[in-house]
């Protein structure tokens, strides 16, 4: 049984450690919607944005029917749990706060960014992201402030996934992934890599128990949710078949983030 409980757990750590890979939806500065269930920080690139300037991409997607089953799933995970949970979240704590802890736990995830920037060859980027951690965990009170005053505020940043297409490895298919939403298999292979290096998820830094893990996970999610403007909503209620919409949106705005 304790098996089989460390399991589960490993499992929903990997669904929920992509706080610096991707979201559902991401906020757009300008927009008053709100984003779709995310798992991820607010990103500097709105991928649920098509350009009309891209070339379309065709997705490869073969196991489309099982997807749409996955994303039926998160859909209602969603509306039925994470949105109502964030609502409340919202009413509690005071925006200023919930946005210190989204600083918290983009400036904690640090490792993830500077580490694929290494691996990219994209030095610069590695030591503005050093700098502004060092700072942020100084004098903005263990990144609870973002202080990196002209350092470039992107709040993205590499991760695996994008180190692996930047040297060439495909998109693979597409998948929808329980409770993490989209990705696919080349981004599903580098969500390991961000997983062992992430401190909080990393069994090689502040190795948390399982729980305890999860519940970090799970809060910088909802803390994250409730600073949206409904933007999953907007999707729902704008496209004809929004599963078409945030699978295209994903794969073109990941193309375009390697392609940087």
């Amino acid at each position: 049984m304790l098996k089989v409980r460390s399991l589960v757990l490993g499992m929903m750590i990997v669904m929920l450690s992509g706080a610096w890979t991707v979201s559902w939806a991401v906020e757009d500065p300008g927009d008053t919607s709100e984003k779709a269930p995310a798992t991820t920080h607010a990103v500097d690139h709105d991928w649920t944005q098509l350009d009309d300037d891209e070339e379309e991409l065709i997705v490869w997607d073969p196991i489309e029917p099982v997807n749409r089953g996955i994303f039926w799933f998160n859909d209602k995970l969603y509306f039925y749990l994470l949105k109502p949970v964030a609502r409340g979240y919202r009413v509690v704590i005071p925006e200023p706060a919930r946005e210190s802890v989204g600083n918290f736990f983009h400036n904690l995830a640090t490792p993830v960014r500077v580490l694929n920037s290494l691996l990219q060859l994209k030095g610069r980027e590695a030591v503005d992201e050093t700098l502004k951690c060092i700072f942020n965990s100084t004098f903005g009170l263990a990144g609870l402030f973002d202080l990196g005053v002209g350092l470039p505020a992107n709040k993205d940043g590499e991760d695996f996934g994008q180190t692996l297409g930047h040297y060439g490895t495909p998109p693979g298919f597409y998948l929808v992934i329980p409770v993490f939403g989209p990705s696919n298999t080349r981004d599903a292979i580098g969500l390991v890599g961000d997983t062992l290096t992430n401190p909080v998820t990393s069994p090689f830094y502040c190795k948390l128990k399982p729980i305890e893990v999860v519940g970090l996970q799970a809060f910088d999610k909802v803390n994250e949710l409730s600073l949206d403007k409904d933007t999953y909503e907007a999707i729902k209620k704008d496209s004809l078949d929004p599963y078409l919409f945030v699978r295209n949106a994903y794969m073109q705005n990941r193309a375009a983030k390697i392609g940087k």
